[in-house]
């Protein structure tokens, strides 16, 4: 594998593959990598002859308060596990590679439609930091794949309009998500629990599973997630938004068969996401007033 941090070098190295027509696969990561970023680049080896990862903690996709400085850093083993894994080309470009002037007059990239709403609506200028950093990588690396973990269900959705927006000629692949024995969907910051809060986690997976079973036998779709919502509280997690969505992220009516239940639950200083694929009774579940956060139990 080879680690390149220069955007000269990375186009050079990547010269070569293409005078020898092989394919380029793209996956984009932060580092402190688990079990999820692994089955990426599994993936998108079946999917080309080269394999590059990108490993960039961008601080345009946090906002204030958030966890920028505390964000676990491990590149030795994150480069260790890469090559183990046959990723081919590591690019770890330091901050002022991809924001030479800094951040304050960067030029942004926003996405319109999926980036409103669930994670976009708590943590605003999110989605314009993460679409700015993937169509930097996607301009130096032109990969004709790109692989990304569904469990970031609204940044997959996010990516793959801007794609189709902007006509750029990649395969965007979703790789479902990797979860722990016990439910729990592998994440960075999976790392930030302590013992009781990771057995407390557990109970995000669960209660969508839960819900899920009640919506395909269709019960009453407005009831099903005031219940969500009570099971999360009394859980100890606090829930940020508990939705359903159609596959596109549009609002689910009485039409709809294919849908995605999307959660992210606050648990001590952690945000956790996860999200679970259903399909909808023929008989229409009951939609009415299930306005995206409307009176969730405990925000009085």
């Amino acid at each position: 594998m080879r680690t390149l941090r220069d955007i000269q070098a990375l186009r050079d190295a990547l010269g070569e593959y293409r005078r020898r027509g092989q394919r380029i696969a793209l996956v984009p990561t932060m580092g402190n990598l688990h079990a999820g970023h692994l089955a990426l680049v599994e993936r998108a080896r079946q999917h080309a002859d080269v394999v590059v990862s990108s490993l960039f903690v961008n601080p345009m996709q946090f906002g204030p308060g958030e966890d920028l400085d505390a964000y676990p850093r491990t590149f030795e083993a994150d480069q260790f596990q890469l090559e183990a894994a046959g990723c081919d080309v590591l690019f770890a470009p330091t901050t002022t590679t991809l924001y030479p002037d800094g951040l304050e007059g960067q030029t942004r990239v926003h996405v319109t439609e999926v980036s409103q709403g669930l994670c976009g609506g708590s943590r605003p200028g999110h989605f314009d930091g993460v679409s700015t950093v993937v169509t930097m990588l996607f301009n130096l690396v032109q990969p004709d794949v790109a692989c990304f973990g569904e469990k970031d269900y609204q940044q997959l959705a996010v990516i793959r309009k801007l794609v189709r927006d902007l006509h750029l000629p990649i395969e965007i692949i979703g790789v479902p998500i990797v979860r722990a024995e016990d439910g729990l969907a592998l994440s960075s910051r999976n790392g930030y629990l302590s013992l009781e809060q990771r057995e407390i986690a557990t109970r995000l997976y669960r209660t969508l599973c839960d819900i899920r079973t009640a919506l395909e036998a269709g019960d009453s779709l407005k009831k099903v997630l005031h219940q969500g919502y009570c099971a999360l509280y009394d859980a100890g997690l606090t829930p940020d938004y508990l939705e359903l969505r159609d596959t596109l992220l549009g609002p689910v009516d009485a039409e709809t068969r294919e849908a995605v239940l999307l959660a992210a639950v606050q648990l001590g200083p952690t945000r956790l996401i996860d999200n679970l694929s259903l399909r909808l009774p023929e008989t229409p579940v009951d939609t009415t007033d299930t306005t995206p956060g409307a009176n969730p139990p405990g925000s009085q």
